[in-house]
């Protein structure tokens, strides 16, 4: 590394070694999301508050609420005396849910045609469908008991067995921990964020302070001058991701079954993106509140259109198709196999050539803009 090189980078470091917001932002906001993202972003709906009307009031119908308060789905939170209090407990917001047990349910139960109503609120369709197929789960568990307990008790010996049983197996993530999704998805998004807005900020930082114009008097050459700003933020962003993938990997039990020097050197591509994008919204900006408006009009699309929240098969086609325009759904698609899957190189290699020609490119648009701008 020649002393020109090596100067700027010493600089920028001092930089944002004095810039303690721009510390704090690139060591302690990843942390935040991943707190943040890891338990509020997640699809594991429990707890849903049921209201529960029970006209029958027998051990039938206690053993029917047992059941449902066994199950970690919903919580019985409110005992009323009318379906009118179950309405006025939804609409309040106050139950999501209710259950309501008709007088006779004891003596159809034992003629084998009893019947429970469950009102769900579909104001939030997220819960409403888990407290749907909770609700579906524990009615056909509690029905199945039911019947083996006549089965015992008339003394056949014979075991109920349905015509068709369906087993499954969950692979990867058998406990279906959204968090296993969402993490990895932490990790592009911050590795994304961070580089793009740093490192447009610190070059318009450079113009804004009049700074700029002395090193190009310098007998710097321009290539070393973008290469010596980027460099400081591609450390960042690397530091950044051991530490979200450390973090996630003790505290939220994420499982890291690929290779480690895969996944750096993947990442390091990735940076290639986010770095450029952050240059060329430099070469646009005049101050560093219009560079940060320049990378937040690409950021807010990557994340919406990668798969971070939303599966992409379940867009429509248009915007499913733009998606392939984020290098971000690349990304994402890899270090979520990476971590959970723990494949080599050979599966995921059209998504790696995918990442790697967006690298290339828009690293070498900003630069050459930029190096343009420079003359």
């Amino acid at each position: 590394m020649n002393s020109r090189l090596f100067s700027i980078i010493r600089k920028e470091f001092i930089q944002i070694f004095r810039d303690k917001r721009t510390l704090a932002l690139s060591l302690v906001i990843p942390i935040l999301q991943l707190f943040l993202l890891g338990y509020a972003a997640t699809n594991d709906v429990r707890n849903v508050p049921l209201a529960v009307f029970d006209q029958s009031h027998s051990p039938e119908a206690r053993a029917l609420l047992d059941a449902y308060r066994a199950a970690d789905y919903f919580k019985v939170s409110y005992s009323v005396e009318s379906d009118v209090e179950i309405q006025k407990l939804i609409e309040s917001g106050k139950a999501e849910a209710g259950l309501i047990i008709p007088p006779d349910y004891a003596a159809r139960l034992r003629e084998g045609n009893a019947q429970v109503m469950i009102i769900i609120d579909g104001s939030d369709p997220t819960v409403a469908s888990t407290a749907l197929s909770g609700a579906k789960l524990i009615g056909q568990s509690h029905a199945t008991s039911i019947l083996s307990e006549k089965a015992i008790r008339s003394g056949q010996s014979f075991k109920l067995q349905p015509p068709v049983d369906v087993r499954t197996t969950v692979w990867y993530n058998p406990d279906l921990i959204s968090a296993y999704f969402m993490i990895p998805g932490v990790i592009g998004m911050i590795l994304y964020a961070i580089t793009a807005i740093l490192t447009a900020s610190a070059v318009v930082r450079e113009r804004e302070r009049g700074t700029i114009e002395q090193l190009i008097v310098t007998p710097i050459r321009s290539w070393e001058l973008v290469l010596g700003k980027i460099l400081p933020y591609t450390l960042l962003g690397l530091f950044d991701t051991l530490e979200v993938l450390l973090v996630g990997h003790w505290w939220f039990g994420i499982p890291i079954r690929g290779s480690m020097l895969l996944i750096v050197l993947i990442s390091v591509i990735f940076l290639l993106s986010g770095l450029g994008v952050g240059l060329l919204a430099s070469t646009v900006a005049n101050t560093q509140q219009e560079a940060m408006l320049t990378v937040w009009m690409t950021l807010l699309p990557s994340i919406f259109l990668s798969g971070f929240f939303f599966p992409l098969e379940a867009m429509p086609k248009v915007l499913y198709y733009i998606s392939y325009a984020m290098p971000l759904r690349y990304y994402l698609s890899i270090i979520r196999v990476l971590l959970l899957k723990g494949v080599g190189l050979e599966s995921i290699l059209p998504d790696v050539i995918a990442l790697t020609i967006f690298g290339v490119v828009i690293m070498g648009a900003a630069a050459l803009r930029f190096r343009k701008r420079l003359d």
